[in-house]
């Protein structure tokens, strides 16, 4: 209960700043009121950071299909029955991608750091904008001699930081004050004041103040390029797992396709040494061969289910219990493109990773940033000089807190001036600052050297890849020749049941290390162009088409190298001069 002197008191005055604070405690804002203009804010950050870098806005959106609901509605067993669930699908390749974008939870995680990065520029702007404020005290006094009083003090302002390391304020303070014992009285006064502060060395200077702001809008500009270059790396990464799946498939095939020969050749080896045709060592050494096939069919089999659980769990965030069926299709698809040679220059292949990977951008764009930082640091230690000034106006005394006599202005004006007598600490940050820079120099300069390297070597990996592929086909008809003549020359007589098993086991290792040569052209060919920053993933089938690219390259010089054809075999000492 509020005492009836206290609410006496209170109606003194129909205070405009008592009203402002009533008002305020009625209407404040929801937390859903402030996220929704925490996402506004952040989202049109993005979406011109993107339109400025890329010409066109992705949409972005952190949501997920619990940001709508109220966390004491997310029951703890609702997770654990979801991850229970267990569903039958059929996913192709562009389902699987779908999927990943849609679940994974390391590309939720890589678009909510995006979000808090953005989030952290609001805070950066906020300093520079109008800081508005209100708040108001009430006291209850007792002295000893039985005196009470009560008052009520309020203040409303603003301020203005400004990025040449001004700080502008301006107040109106409103006092009540009322004894309600010994002598009554009371009085209500209110007070406007100005004040200004501005450095002129120390700390002054767009360049030194604005520096965290501008650093703020830099690393959106990062994490917008970051988060660009992740989501084509991740979408690479599931085509990339679903394929080693199919060749993990692939593997499964063959090997049961193995066995299931060995056991064949035990059936016909076994009937020939009944009839004494074939040595009971050799029998053995047929059984002894089934069980290796055997053994290896297991062991491909845990292998398969591995990486599904794994791709499951890292790729698609799905459920392990989700039964996926692959489509192997994607694996006939890939075997009828074209094994191409890329014959571009390697100076110009490293231009363009210059100008269009992402991260390499980042990585330049951050040893300007640390020059910035030599100069802010090199201001700290430089002499404190800064006037500052204000003025205020009280309103008549005792109780006309609304009449001003702007006769009546108190000003002043003054400097201050602090001489660089102790600059141990910013001397210190200042030498730090210099050898972070020269650090940067170094990182700078070994991440450039790293991606021209990645692209030297994804070059040579992808004419590897190219060559190999071409080899292991013909080799693989060789083998398929060779199981069909021993095959023939044991039902004749002429081969060996050895001869036989040696051509099987050439045959399994034939037919794995084709697909294996398919599957590293790939992989060569996409993390060499994603490595130069002109792999266009948006493009559908962008994996097995050979126009995916941001850039063309026929214009760009060739490598001036005669790619080796993959039938040739060229000396040791010409390679020595290349």
């Amino acid at each position: 209960m509020i005492p009836n002197w206290l609410k006496k008191h209170l109606r003194v005055r129909q205070m405009p700043f008592s009203a402002l604070i009533v008002g305020l405690l009625f209407t404040s804002c929801s937390t859903s009121y402030y996220h929704k203009q925490a996402d506004k804010e952040v989202y049109g950050i993005i979406e011109q950071v993107e339109k400025q870098i890329f010409g066109e806005s992705s949409g972005f959106n952190v949501n997920t299909g619990y940001s709508e609901r109220d966390a004491k509605e997310i029951l703890l067993e609702e997770i654990i029955l979801d991850r229970h669930s267990t569903n039958v699908i059929s996913l192709t390749i562009e389902q699987a991608l779908d999927m990943a974008v849609k679940n994974s939870r390391e590309y939720q995680n890589q678009k909510e750091q995006l979000y808090l990065t953005s989030l952290s520029l609001t805070g950066s702007r906020f300093r520079f904008g109008p800081q508005f404020f209100g708040n108001t005290t009430g006291e209850l006094n007792r002295s000893s001699d039985g005196e009470r009083s009560g008052n009520v003090n309020s203040r409303v302002g603003v301020s203005q930081a400004l990025k040449s390391g001004a700080n502008i304020g301006a107040s109106i303070a409103n006092d009540l004050l009322r004894f309600y014992t010994g002598s009554p009285r009371e009085s209500a006064i209110s007070t406007l004041s100005l004040n200004l502060f501005q450095p002129l060395l120390r700390g002054a200077g767009k360049s030194v103040v604005a520096e965290n702001l501008k650093q703020a809008e830099r690393n959106v500009i990062y994490a917008v390029r970051s988060f660009s270059q992740f989501q084509r790396d991740f979408i690479i990464g599931v085509v990339l797992d679903y394929y080693g799946l199919l060749q993990d498939k692939d593997r499964l095939r063959n090997s049961y396709q193995n066995y299931l020969r060995r056991v064949e050749l035990i059936a016909r080896t076994e009937a020939r040494g009944n009839a004494g045709l074939e040595q009971q060592l050799n029998v053995d050494d047929v059984k002894s061969s089934e069980l290796d096939a055997k053994n290896s069919y297991i062991n491909i089999i845990a292998t398969y289910l591995a990486n599904l659980d794994r791709f499951k769990l890292n790729t698609l965030s799905i459920p392990l219990g989700t039964k996926l069926h692959l489509d192997d299709t994607a694996l006939k698809d890939l075997s009828k493109i074209e094994l191409k040679s890329i014959t571009l220059n390697n100076d110009e292949a490293f231009s363009l990773a210059l100008n269009h990977h992402l991260d390499l951008l980042n990585d330049i764009d951050r040893f300007e940033d640390s020059k910035r930082q030599l100069v802010v640091a090199a201001n700290q230690l430089k002499p404190g000089l800064n006037i500052f000034g204000d003025a205020s106006l009280r309103s008549d005394e005792p109780t006309d807190y609304t009449n001003f006599d702007f006769n009546e202005i108190r000003a002043g004006v003054g400097i201050e001036l602090d001489l660089p007598l102790n600059r141990l600490n910013e001397r210190n940050d200042y030498r730090a600052t210099r050898v972070r820079f020269e650090s940067d120099i170094r990182s700078l300069a070994l991440a450039l050297d790293r991606k021209r390297n990645e692209i030297d070597q994804g070059k040579r990996d992808l004419e590897q890849a190219r060559r190999n592929y071409s080899i292991q086909n013909t080799a693989y008809g060789l083998a398929e020749r060779r199981v069909t003549g021993e095959e023939m020359g044991l039902q004749a007589g002429i081969s060996e049941v050895r001869d036989v098993r040696e051509a099987q086991d050439a045959l399994i290792l034939a037919q794995n290390d084709v697909t294996d040569a398919l599957i590293s052209y790939l992989t060569a060919r996409l993390n060499l162009f994603v490595n130069m920053g002109i792999l266009d993933t948006n493009q559908e089938k962008f994996w097995l088409r050979s126009d995916s690219l941001t850039v063309d390259l026929a214009g760009l010089a060739e490598d001036g190298r005669v790619i080796i054809p993959v039938d040739e075999v060229i000396p040791p000492e010409d390679i020595f001069l290349r």
